[in-house]
């Protein structure tokens, strides 16, 4: 029929953008059942629950995590079972209804958690190169029509796939440091824009899917090793400052043995001359490269209060206001919320 193939693009292009929220749902009603996490409310000896963010997608984080997190219920006597999402949004949600006692988070997410919801920081990731953090970076495909001249000439053009909001790399950093500051606001300039992972956006452009795609160094690295073929379609047009690695927190209400039984394991795993520790060292490599953890508390999410804070700063710089005197009244708000930030950090525990 002549109409068929007009009528499969646009399902295809409805897909692209409805499918982020159609995972999210999914995952909200079925994640326990999923990985079988025990419901909100669990004590004794019942199983803990392990909340990883998304950031290649469920399956492979539930594969890649596992034997760490089954070690770790091993070493502090109780099970631990992973709760394994398809969205930053998710796991937010998740942790908001207090059904995560440990998670691995990006700073954004972190600091919500910390501030928010009732968690404390544990540990920060480390990785081989020592240097304390990673870098986002904006991906286009390697030989085509983006460039860094008409990246920000073309609007209307380029079709961008992005991270989630509550994501540093794949939208709080990129939009602080390179759309803002270009008088980019990407929901008005891009043609199209779509929010999956750092791996389905990578594949998105390698595929012809997407002109460009936020991600960064230590997942680029990752997905190189996955997909050796689409990572030579790939090229890096921008990256930014150092942003912090990612943490460990926990819920405040563990017992204190407990929360210090998680932090002992986690910050010897994997760093004694010992032939248990090389095949642990093998495990961490696979969590994206790392080399292990540090031990962290409240202090560790300065960095990302202060880029949150910038955030803010700049995208009310750029808004229109009344009068200069309505923008000021604004900034002195935000300025007196990240400083009030800034103590209850340093006061956690």
């Amino acid at each position: 029929m002549p109409c068929a193939r007009p009528i499969a693009t646009l399902c295809r292009h409805l897909w692209r953008i409805l499918r982020p929220q159609v995972l999210m749902l999914l995952t909200l009603s079925c994640a326990y059942a999923f990985d079988g996490a025990n419901p909100p409310g669990r004590t004794g000896s019942q199983a803990l629950s392990f909340g990883v963010l998304p950031l290649s997608g469920p399956l492979e984080s539930r594969r890649d995590w596992q034997p760490l997190i089954d070690e770790m219920g091993t070493a502090i006597g109780q099970p631990i079972r992973m709760l394994s999402v398809t969205s930053y949004e998710a796991l937010e949600a998740a942790i908001q209804r207090q059904e995560v006692d440990i998670a691995f988070l990006s700073g954004k997410m972190t600091l919500n958690a910390v501030t928010q919801h009732g968690m404390r920081v544990i540990a920060q990731v480390t990785r081989d190169d020592g240097l304390p953090g990673y870098r986002a970076v904006l991906l286009a495909r390697r030989g085509g029509p983006v460039t860094r001249e008409n990246l920000y000439e073309s609007p209307g053009r380029w079709r961008l796939a992005r991270g989630s909001d509550l994501s540093m790399s794949g939208y709080v950093v990129p939009h602080l440091q390179l759309f803002l500051p270009h008088g980019i606001q990407p929901e008005r300039y891009f043609l199209s824009e779509t929010i999956a992972t750092h791996q389905d956006n990578a594949l998105a452009v390698a595929n012809g899917e997407a002109d460009l795609a936020t991600n960064n160094t230590a997942d680029l690295e990752r997905f190189r090793s996955r997909f050796p073929a689409e990572y030579e379609q790939l090229e890096v047009l921008w990256e930014s400052e150092l942003i912090p690695h990612a943490q460990i927190v926990v819920r405040s209400q563990l017992p204190s043995t407990l929360r210090h039984s998680i932090a002992r394991f986690l910050l010897h795993y994997g760093q004694s001359p010992t032939p248990e520790s090389e095949r642990q060292r093998k495990v961490l490599q696979q969590l994206h490269g790392f080399a292990g953890f540090l031990p962290a508390d409240g202090q560790s999410l300065e960095s990302t209060a202060s880029i949150n804070h910038a955030l803010a700063r700049q995208s009310a710089l750029k808004s229109q206001w009344v009068s200069t005197q309505a923008l000021q009244e604004r900034l002195r708000r935000l300025d007196d919320a990240h400083q009030a930030l800034l103590q209850q950090l340093r006061s956690e525990p």
